[in-house]
């Protein structure tokens, strides 16, 4: 009897140990745990020896190292704001890592150390030391500042010329009122905004509001919500990002110079909970349709194009993850340079994936938060998690 309970637990567990395989248009994969054990996981970035650097929401920076977490936090890291939807967020390499060891780091800054009452979004730049961070600066700061604890924005880009594009969100602004009067459509503020800058984080002169008085000169593009996904198109030139949208209406914009993307004058979603109208309409002239949207809401986060060889069918794909509750999703979407042709819904239910990158490796690695609030939203996984393909 013992040996017959002995194999049955055995069976089981290797069931639950094997790797879960999932259908798709062009490719079947299998999703792999890489490392678990994190607090909110929120970006990922890999290093040229394979590490993987990840940051946690509450102002903690982890590695991995040969598929394991180390128990010890990379020091150096700055003093955040970790309230709601703040805290330590993006992080991103250098394009020429590999001789300056230079990362950048975005996170909601606090007005001091003694005083959270308001923050904002802030953007430094340091060096990185095997396991501490040094010579680090703050080389932005948004002039965003307010009380509330979401919208932060937060992604980081750098396109083929070495520029670095950073979003902003609206930071939970409501649009009471005139539309047109909410920060996200004013220029004088950093609120729902993309920006570039170079990689010191000085501004560029060709910028599209360099010399307009009462403009900051740091804005690329205005009238976003709150964009959660941000990449450059390498091969293109393209900058591609994703916003969330109230209870619909989720966007994928193609980002252009000195355009501006309609929050919340237009949009397609709705208020939450109650369903009434926010947006005077879906379109008006002036302003900036998205590529393609989702309604309902997936929450769009991390960002991504695919470029590697493990997956020679999506090559050029972008790939989009999802947060909702309801309709969590990895997104691949399939271009033909700045047009959308097509869609499918990968991974759907299964995982709340906040981050979305390529590794070394050419395979796909998701960062999973399942929070709990206080009751697990989904699997109440943390984690590192990799897509495979099936032969």
């Amino acid at each position: 009897m013992i040996r017959v309970i002995s194999n049955i637990f055995i069976f089981f567990l290797a069931l639950t140990t094997q790797a879960q395989e999932f259908n798709s248009q062009e490719h079947n994969f299998k999703v792999v745990t890489v490392a678990e054990g994190f607090k909110n996981p929120w970006s990922m970035a890999f290093l040229p020896n394979g590490d993987i650097l990840v940051t946690e929401r509450p102002g903690r920076l982890r590695m991995v190292k040969d598929g394991v977490l180390l128990p010890d936090a990379i020091e150096g890291t700055p003093s955040v704001r970790a309230i709601n939807q703040g805290g330590l967020l993006e992080i991103a390499l250098h394009p020429k890592f590999e001789t300056n060891s230079l990362i950048y780091l975005t996170y909601s800054k606090p007005k001091s150390l003694d005083d959270q009452s308001e923050g904002t979004t802030a953007l430094i730049r340091a060096r990185l030391e095997i396991d501490k961070l040094v010579e680090v600066e703050e080389i932005f700061e948004a002039s965003a500042w307010n009380e509330r604890g979401g919208h932060f924005g937060s992604k980081i880009a750098f396109d083929k010329d070495g520029y670095l594009f950073m979003s902003i969100g609206d930071r939970q602004s409501p649009p009471t009122g005139d539309l047109y009067n909410h920060p996200a459509q004013d220029l004088s503020s950093h609120f729902g905004t993309i920006i570039r800058l170079h990689d010191d984080g000085s501004i560029p002169k060709d910028n599209p509001f360099v010399g307009q008085s009462l403009a900051l000169p740091e804005i690329w593009s205005y009238g976003h919500r709150n964009p959660q996904g941000l990449i450059a198109d390498i091969s293109t030139g393209n900058i591609w990002s994703t916003e969330h949208g109230p209870q619909g209406g989720d966007e994928l914009n193609l980002i252009l110079p000195g355009l501006n993307y309609g929050w919340p004058v237009i949009g397609y979603g709705v208020n939450y909970g109650s369903g009434t109208r926010i947006h005077e309409s879906s379109a008006r002239n002036g302003m900036e349709q998205p590529q393609t949207q989702w309604t309902p809401s997936i929450g769009a986060s991390g960002l991504m194009i695919y470029n590697g060889d493990k997956f020679p069918n999506w090559s050029g794909d972008i790939f989009a993850g999802g947060l909702a509750a309801t309709h969590r999703r990895l997104s691949r979407i399939s271009i033909d340079d700045d047009r959308v042709m097509s869609r499918e819904s990968l991974l759907h239910g299964e995982y709340r994936i906040r981050d979305v990158r390529q590794g070394l490796d050419g395979y796909i690695y998701l960062a999973i938060d399942d929070r709990c609030r206080p009751i697990c939203i989904g699997k109440g996984l943390t984690s590192i998690i990799r897509l495979e393909p099936v032969e």
